[in-house]
């Protein structure tokens, strides 16, 4: 599934610094010498689709974050957050224009000592996948660039860009368009909020992050899932479904199990029940936001009831 590792998808470097090494075509590729730009340190400025904007069409938002540096030719230093530090990780040559290290694939479009250009690629079975999740480019400044040649900071180039800002005020014009509609709905960069306002209902967003099958913290904004426990509720009852709200807050009904087709319509009607005299009067609804912009987006509710 594409989504899960859309969430590490990254544009190319508009500068052009002195003493580019370009890749050449593929029958003269060889390792690169990286020995030219050890011990700079560079910082992302951009993480970005071919086609120059950093949301995908699902909502998912490309941030560049990384922060490196070359030691050697088999050696980088990567930036981690959790650890506070500068942590090496093995450089390692595959073939052609393919190299890995942080436990990612990349190509190397072109380095200098002002700026590195990387495309990062999804490998399956040492197969490089050809779609959108091979199609996200890295691109990262020196410190030195930053400070004396531009003298911008690298938070401000991480900015979303006003390309941006077109595209996700067009996606919202659609979802806004039919707001039950999943298939018009994207996630929000910000997800949807549940907030209680009485104690017999309990409302938690499930981390569902499991590096081993591929869930990145992106997958937890991309597709978020909530627990929603109700006491003194008419009867006992435990239902898992989809759903959309929109732009106001609205929870429409979406997909549910349905293991008896004859009892469809009943169970739609028990949903839909729960929802508008549960879900609708117990909580305050805040929608999803994409730059602040409130939109339309489908979530995942396990409800269950208490008598």
């Amino acid at each position: 599934m594409y989504f899960l590792a859309v969430a590490l998808m990254l544009s190319s470097c508009n500068s052009k610094p002195d003493k580019t090494a370009k890749i050449k075509k593929k029958e003269e590729l060889k390792r690169l010498d990286f020995t030219p730009i050890v011990d700079i340190r560079y910082q992302e400025v951009k993480r970005r689709f071919s086609n120059g904007l950093s949301f995908s069409d699902i909502g998912f938002q490309q941030e560049p974050s990384w922060i490196i540096q070359f030691s050697s030719n088999d050696t980088v230093r990567a930036w981690s957050p959790q650890k506070q530090i500068m942590q090496p990780f093995y450089f390692m040559y595959d073939h052609g224009d393919v190299y890995n290290f942080a436990g990612e694939w990349f190509r190397i479009r072109n380095f200098s000592k002002d700026s590195i250009v990387m495309q990062r690629l999804q490998l399956t079975r040492q197969v490089i996948a050809k779609d959108i999740r091979s199609d996200v480019f890295m691109t990262y400044y020196s410190e030195n660039y930053l400070k004396n040649v531009i003298k911008k900071k690298a938070e401000d180039l991480q900015r979303p860009s006003a390309a941006d800002t077109a595209y996700i005020k067009t996606l919202v014009a659609r979802a806004n368009r039919n707001p039950a509609n999943a298939d018009s709905a994207f996630a929000g960069r910000i997800p949807v909020q549940f907030i209680p306002k009485s104690k017999a209902i309990a409302v938690e967003k499930l981390n569902t992050v499991d590096k081993l099958l591929g869930r990145t913290e992106a997958y937890d904004y991309l597709f978020p899932e909530y627990r929603i426990k109700i006491t003194n509720a008419y009867q006992d009852f435990a239902y898992g479904f989809t759903a959309v709200v929109d732009q106001h807050g609205k929870i429409y009904l979406d997909k549910f199990r349905d293991d008896m087709p004859e009892y469809h319509e009943a169970r739609k009607k028990v949903l839909e029940g729960i929802i508008s005299v549960y879900l609708q009067n117990l909580l305050v609804v805040k929608p999803a936001t994409t730059l602040s912009i409130a939109h339309p987006s489908q979530i995942t509710i396990n409800v269950t009831g208490k008598k």
